[in-house]
């Protein structure tokens, strides 16, 4: 589930998108030390926003890459 009162987050990087989710989490383990499990769970949902928008736009340039090296390796391999 994402959480509803973290802004868009469309706009930042790759890696913005993982020092993001690394300082959440660091603030995850913070929360369990203390013993705040509503803390933690309003944390984890903002971890799963950030994870999910990580987890696309990873996809999206894997996706692109490997349309430029099927088109590159047709031309170089000859089955026939």
């Amino acid at each position: 589930m994402e959480h509803p009162l973290v802004g868009s987050v469309d706009s930042l990087t790759i890696d913005e998108l993982g020092s993001k989710i690394s300082e959440l989490n660091k603030k995850m383990g913070i929360a369990r030390r203390l013993g705040n499990n509503d803390l933690c769970r309003q944390i984890q949902m903002a971890i799963e926003t950030h994870q999910n928008k990580y987890a696309e736009k990873s996809a999206a340039l894997f996706n692109k890459s490997q349309d430029g090296k099927a088109t590159n390796f047709d031309q170089i391999i000859d089955i026939s």
